[in-house]
């Protein structure tokens, strides 16, 4: 068994399953590979076990949809994320594992819904971390415009973009909409973006450096 550290893409779906899934994995990986990781993909929830999550520099979710975790395994990814370790959520897996409290304190929230896929505009709310510096102030964007249960900003969570409402239709949060944050408060370092939704978004270069830019901080201890 290897023991370099790799990442851990995880794509398990009991949901919706995003066509756009092997397309993030592939860049995930790549992206990995300029970092100096190596990535298993698995939908298998056996493969998160202490001795496995041990080697990992990071954990993504990539598009999870309800309930994709056992017993065993959610104990193993909340004692490596407790005990540093990192983790990337990425688009639907807002809506993953809806009834494990631990993830929902790591999200802060749920997914509420979308309105139809659309263009719109993202604000930068933090240029200077490593998952945002890429992008412009004002970035031009098609996605599904995630809602959320309960209002994503709160004091032990950095936000680091937030949606336009104004520049698309349907958005339920007002003027004050985020879309990505992060936070270290349950011990590692853990990071949300709702955006992802389509198989072209993995190739678009803005998007893949927000992507980059967000499994190079979970990755850092």
């Amino acid at each position: 068994m290897p023991t370099t550290p790799d990442i851990l893409v995880y794509t398990r779906t009991a949901g919706y399953r995003h066509d756009s899934i092997p397309a993030g994995a592939a860049a995930l990986t790549e992206l990995a590979a300029g970092l100096g990781f190596g990535v298993e993909e698995t939908e298998d929830p056996e493969a998160l076990t202490p001795a496995r999550l041990e080697r990992c520099a990071t954990v993504v979710l990539l598009s999870t949809t309800g309930t994709v975790l056992t017993d065993p395994s959610r104990a193993a990814l909340e004692s490596y994320v407790r005990t540093g370790g990192g983790l990337l959520a990425v688009h639907a897996a807002a809506n993953a594992e809806p009834d494990w409290p631990f993830y929902g304190a790591l999200l802060g929230t749920r997914f509420a819904g979308h309105p139809p896929l659309q263009p719109g505009v993202v604000h930068v709310e933090d240029p200077k971390h490593p998952a945002t510096a890429a992008l412009p102030a004002k970035w031009p964007w098609t996605d599904e415009w995630y809602d959320f249960t309960a209002h994503p900003r709160r004091p032990d969570a950095h936000v680091l973009l937030r949606a336009d409402e104004s520049t698309y239709e349907g958005g339920t949060h007002g003027a004050d909409h985020p879309l990505a944050w992060c936070h270290e408060n349950l011990g590692g370092r853990f990071l949300f973006t709702a955006l992802g939704h389509t198989e072209e978004s993995y190739a678009d270069p803005a998007f893949r450096a927000h992507l980059g830019g967000a499994l190079a901080w979970t990755t850092i201890s």
